[in-house]
């Protein structure tokens, strides 16, 4: 058995801190990076990736946990070196940005796999954008952002946090939050609190082009108080007729079913928005 270096042994040699200008909080009580990896449900025999490790505290977690293969995507080059020292055969380290990452390429395969992140706040939400169209491919995604974040992706039709992010989440998967992490348990402590999101695919092939049904769902809520006949000008009004959806409703009562209706309707149309 490899030794692995204690977290504390490894920020101090490496005088690891967080760095602003990359969103690092680090997450280092093991009692907590254990909890959120155990939120991603059975580890054992699965491939998980992991986005912003930082020095590593939910890698050694997931790894714990019994994870096949853990690839870990990380930008600063001292985080790398550190991960690194974990002398770990199941971790691949690669040093690169997430948001210029080609996740296509990474899970193309049949094995199972699941993404595990403490997402910096300031690149979170682009991230799970970037990952929605592959979710077919993705068994789970166990992810950290602000609370306000998960309220959105988890939100209901007629409430203040219903819009784009939950009906584009909640179109391709089912989303229920875990729990909150209060500021304290991370390295800088945030101003806000952190939320657990797990995140599970539908299963479903998609029926209507991912950027289509974005298209439509961001229109719809470019101006909220209005209704969906302001909205969605550019419509054929045949299309409010065909769905049974009065045009007159605001976007925020509509549920993630008729926003479905919408875009299938939408894309049997010649109307452009």
């Amino acid at each position: 058995m490899t030794h692995r270096p204690s977290l504390k042994e490894v920020m101090v040699r490496h005088n690891l801190l967080p760095k602003k200008s990359l969103g690092q909080n680090f997450l280092l009580d093991e009692n907590i990076t254990h909890k959120v990896a155990a939120a991603a449900g059975d580890l054992k025999g699965r491939r998980v990736i992991e986005i912003g490790p930082g020095p590593g505290g939910l890698t050694r977690a997931i790894l714990d946990l019994g994870a096949a293969e853990v690839i870990a995507i990380e930008m600063d080059s001292t985080c790398v070196t550190a991960l690194q020292e974990l002398n770990e055969d199941r971790l691949t380290v690669l040093h690169q940005d997430a948001l210029k990452t080609d996740f296509a390429e990474i899970l193309c395969t049949d094995r199972p796999t699941k993404i595990i992140a403490n997402l910096p706040y300031n690149i979170g939400t682009e991230l799970l954008f970037k990952w929605l169209p592959l979710i077919e491919r993705i068994e789970s995604l166990t992810l950290m952002f602000q609370k306000e974040v998960v309220d959105r992706i988890v939100a209901v039709p007629s409430t203040k946090d219903y819009g784009r992010l939950s009906i584009m989440v909640q179109w391709l998967a089912n989303a229920k939050k875990a729990f909150d992490l209060p500021p304290h348990v991370f390295t800088p402590a945030p101003k806000v609190t952190s939320s657990v999101v797990h995140i599970v695919s539908k299963g479903h092939p998609l029926t209507v082009e991912f950027s289509r049904m974005e298209s439509l769902v961001k229109q719809a809520f470019s101006m909220r108080r209005k209704m969906l006949k302001s909205t969605l000008k550019g419509i054929d009004p045949n299309i409010f007729a065909v769905t049974e959806i009065d045009p007159t409703r605001r976007a925020e009562t509509l549920t993630v079913q008729e926003f479905i209706a919408l875009a299938l309707a939408f894309n049997n149309s010649a109307t452009t928005l």
